[in-house]
């Protein structure tokens, strides 16, 4: 039986896109329901999985079985990606380090490579163009200091996106971030698009969310994004408090010299990540968001 990928997923229906496809032939996917063995399985196929399918009569087709995940999200559902781009506007709305952080403790509680993508430098070069490259600097350094890479962008000017449509080549990768930060603008300069955008509403300094469902776009360098709803908010739900430092990837060479194993970085004597902080190894900003996730979760665990 033949195998493709699930390449959209809307009103019970699965659009899989066949392995013998031609790349670059975005209508060339056969519309398929899944097999009921699955809901008794509590199984269900997501955007992003590999597939094995049977064709039927009337040119459709039956998803049969999912071939095994490399990884999966549950918030954006999608299956086998390897790559975060996550993006964050430096204007309209104003960059959010609190949330980017948020971000970031997810993605590496999946287990994704990221890419942070700092959109919008056009509005910042308007606003105040002799601060511009201070408050850039700042934030790259502060983060490329931790290991991750960054890129800054502007779909008004092109500055940064074919570096980063480079990075998404050969694999799925999920564009992600706080709405209204120009997602869908960045990948309509990126890949000559029309995906629909909406104006920023500046008396609540975010965007309408302007992505209904999950799909994979197909790039011609062999890669698929995934243009993912946008949130305003995540939630811990998913992760346990005692996994959370280890999402915060700078504290790891300090917490295996802290005086107790399991420190939760807060109180303990011995704390070496706390040293840190106060020695300004680990940034400020850092810490502070760590500290306030835990409180977070610790009051989720309460309420639940």
């Amino acid at each position: 039986m033949p195998e493709g990928l699930i390449v959209k997923a809307l009103s019970g229906y699965y659009y899989v896109k066949p392995a013998t496809a031609q790349a670059g032939a975005p209508d060339d996917y056969v519309q398929c329901r899944g097999r009921g063995i699955f809901k008794k399985r509590g199984e269900s196929p997501l955007v992003g999985d590999r597939v094995i399918y049977s064709p039927t009569e009337n040119g459709e087709g039956t998803v049969d079985e999912i071939l095994p995940r490399e990884t999966e999200l549950i918030r954006p559902p999608i299956a086998n990606a390897k790559l975060a781009v996550l993006l964050f506007s430096l204007r309209e709305p104003d960059l959010n380090l609190q949330l980017l952080d948020k971000f970031l403790v997810h993605i590496e509680h999946a287990g994704l490579r990221t890419l942070i993508c700092l959109t919008k430098e056009d509005l910042v070069e308007e606003d105040e163009p002799e601060e511009t490259p201070e408050i850039i600097s700042q934030v790259k350094a502060l983060y490329e200091s931790i290991g991750y890479d960054v890129i800054v962008t502007s779909s008004v000017t092109g500055m940064g996106t074919e570096e980063v449509k480079s990075r998404l080549a050969g694999e799925i990768s999920v564009f992600s971030g706080q709405s209204g930060v120009g997602k869908s603008s960045l990948l309509n300069a990126m890949l000559g698009l029309s995906l629909e955008t909406s104006e920023i509403s500046l008396r609540l300094g975010r965007g309408r969310h302007t992505t209904r469902h999950v799909e994979l776009i197909e790039l011609e360098n062999g890669g698929y994004v995934a243009d993912t709803p946008g949130f305003s908010q995540l939630d811990f739900l998913e992760l346990g408090v005692e996994e959370l430092s280890s999402c915060f990837r700078e504290f790891t060479d300090y917490a295996e010299g802290c005086k107790f194993r399991g420190c939760s970085h807060l109180h303990e004597p011995g704390c070496k990540v706390r040293e840190a902080a106060d020695k300004g190894e680990i940034a400020a900003s850092r810490y502070e968001h760590y500290v306030q996730f835990h409180e977070e979760m610790k009051e989720k665990k309460r309420r639940y």
